[in-house]
């Protein structure tokens, strides 16, 4: 019996539309194949939303995010909307997107692929068989804390607050989707703080060690965030998987991303404990290259694969698709952000016809 699923596309900004329309196809190419079918329905998020409604997340977006089975999103934001003020700008619809669909889990793998360990900006001996999961929290923390804004003071002078708030609810939540992640890869989980400074980290820590204890087969080491960082470059394969807040996460996450050779290559996704989840790619609208058919397009590809993993529950599918980007890469296609000596340079719409080439096939 054919399964059928409602997909929200979140085209955005920049190559957003781009590297999006070939997913698309990529996805309606591997459907039939595992008796599949997505009804796909797009809306506006972003700077493209800011232009047609002047909002960067319209009710209408987030109405059609909730009615369905899982959102793939592309790319948002450009220089265009950088002078606008922060409740407006296409940041701001992400956020509010993760809000809206309660998403607070974010997990974000940097796994090397092969064929592209020369890509990296390290030796090959310190990232060969990197596979790394960063597990980040991702509505709580000092994004989300409040008080939150720049006030003036007695004396005239501005003053600008971000508060670092975090719940024993909330730590313990994402904490547990971290200990179950690892479990499904090493049984090895990292918590990354800095409780020697901070009380909210004091509280991060003392509730990982406590839920720790409903899960004696993984094994959990704590790390301050700067040596995180630290060792992140030095000696990634320790790590298997990482849990963090979001703050922490989202630097982490990037600079695991970049062990890699490029941001372009990484999917991310960001679930909730029902509803639809987010899937989208780590990398930003690139709006210098947007239109030109220079975008790579795999970490949204890849994207869709997690998508099909984690979303969907479809790892069959999913597998397809990641098998389907290592032939291409086998085969020696790059985009120009991976390109290197002796591989053949692609743009973005023919990287999609040999993915598709190599699936149906």
């Amino acid at each position: 019996m054919t399964q059928q699923y409602k997909i929200a596309l979140l085209p955005g900004d920049g190559i957003g539309p781009e590297i999006l329309a070939v997913t698309v196809e990529v996805l309606n190419a591997i459907a039939p194949q595992f008796d599949l079918q997505f009804k796909f329905s797009e809306a506006l998020i972003g700077g493209a939303a800011i232009d047609e409604t002047g909002e960067p997340l319209p009710q209408e977006t987030l109405d059609a995010c909730r009615s369905s089975d899982a959102v793939l999103l592309a790319a948002i934001g450009g220089y265009k909307w950088d002078t606008l003020p922060r409740h407006q700008r296409p940041e701001t619809g992400l956020l509010g997107l993760r809000a809206g669909l309660e998403l607070f889990a974010n997990l974000r793998p940097a796994t090397i692929f092969p064929q592209l360990i020369d890509a990296s900006t390290l030796k090959r001996e310190v990232i060969e068989g990197v596979d790394i999961m960063v597990v980040r929290e991702l509505t709580g923390g000092i994004y989300f804390g409040e008080p939150k804004g720049i006030f003036e003071t007695e004396t005239g002078e501005k003053r600008g607050v971000n508060t670092m708030a975090y719940r024993e609810s909330e730590i313990d939540r994402i904490a547990k989707v971290a200990f179950e992640t690892a479990r499904k890869r090493k049984n090895k989980l990292c918590s990354v703080d800095k409780a020697n400074v901070l009380d909210v980290s004091q509280l991060w820590r003392d509730r990982v060690t406590q839920i720790a204890k409903e899960y004696a087969d993984v094994e959990l080491s704590h790390l301050y965030v700067d040596n995180a960082a630290m060792q992140l470059i030095r000696a990634p394969k320790q790590f298997d998987t990482m849990v963090t807040g979001n703050l922490f996460g989202d630097i982490l996450s990037d600079e695991a991303a970049m062990l890699t050779g490029s941001i372009g290559m990484l999917p991310s996704a960001s679930l909730g404990a029902s509803g639809a989840g987010v899937f989208e790619p780590v990398h930003g609208s690139a709006p210098d290259i947007a239109g030109q058919d220079k975008a790579n397009p795999l970490a949204q590809v890849l994207s869709a694969a997690m998508m099909l993993r984690y979303g969907l529950n479809q790892p069959q599918a999913a597998s397809k698709i990641e098998a389907a980007v290592s032939q291409v890469l086998e085969s020696g296609y790059r985009t120009g952000d991976i390109m290197s000596q002796g591989m053949q340079q692609v743009g973005c719409r023919q990287m999609g016809d040999m993915l598709l080439k190599v699936l149906e096939s």
